[in-house]
Parts: structure tokens; sequence; C-alpha cells
């Protein structure tokens, strides 16, 4: 009779180890899988990186040009803005939108696309659409106009 009773505490035994081992198993596991990695790092997270991008370009000296050059120089380049002059009502403005802006062909979804807008790119507000949904813009540096949602443009000034 009592080599039962080894047999049944032997295997009670053994039972309680593989449920405590396979407890703490589990558990370090879950733990390894729940938590969140490491933030990755990219060269713009640098705060140095941009200082360092502004000294990689070398802008170039202008010679001492004599005074009737800098007049010359400063009459044949007007500056865009004065270009074309805002109609009435209209206003200058930046994109605020992170992704940019799809610029249509007429104020709708349906319109075609005539190209895009980036992030922080300035541009003229022309006119709205009677609902607001929609403004009707002009990029500064070229003549390209046309429609785009409402609400993703900051007036600058």
């Amino acid at each position: 009779m009592r080599w039962v009773a080894k047999t049944f505490v032997g295997i009670f035994v053994a039972v309680g180890i593989l449920v405590v081992g396979g407890y703490f198993a589990a558990n370090y596991l879950i733990t390894q899988f729940t938590k969140l990695p490491d933030r990755p790092t990219f060269p713009n997270d640098d705060p140095n990186y941009l200082k360092n991008q502004a000294k990689a370009i070398v802008k170039p000296k202008p010679s001492n040009p004599s005074s009737s050059d800098k007049n010359k120089a400063t009459s044949s380049n007007p500056e865009s803005k004065l270009d074309k002059p805002l109609p009435p009502g209209a206003f200058e403005g930046k994109v605020i939108q992170p992704i940019g802006l799809v610029l249509r062909q007429s104020a709708s979804l349906d319109g075609a696309p005539a190209g895009g807008i980036g992030f922080n790119e300035k541009v003229v507000v022309l006119e709205s659409s009677p609902d607001g949904n929609w403004q009707k813009v002009r990029l500064m540096n070229s003549d390209r106009e046309g429609w785009v949602k409402g609400g993703n443009i900051e007036k600058v000034q």
C-alpha cells in the first residue's frame, strides 16, 4: 500500500510542477507579446538635424554689384504677389491639411483632379461655394486654379 501512496504523491508533485511552470511560461509570453515596441527613430527626430541640413546648404555669396545694377535687379524681379491683383473678397492662405489637398476642376468630389497642393503651400482663395464646402484657389507661384474642400486653408496675415 505504501507504493500506491508514493505513486499518487509523485504524480501530484509532477502535475503541480507542470502547472506552476506553465503558468510562469504563459505569463512571460503574454507580457512579451503585449508590451509596446520601442519607438522608432527617424533622421528628422534629431533636434540638430535641421541645423545640420542648413549647414549643408551652401548659399552663394553675391558679388558687390554697383548701385545701378541693384536697381535693375529689383525692377526686373517683381514679386509674384504683384503679378495678379487680388479680386475683391479674395485672400491669401496656406494649406493646413497635413496630407495636402486635391485640386479639382469643379466644386464636387466628382470633379476631375487638376493636381495637388502640398502642406503649408501658399494659395490665393478666390471664392467660396454658397454652402461653404468648397473654395476656389489659385496657387501663388503659378496660374493653376481649381476647387478644394473647404476648411483646409488657413488665412494668412
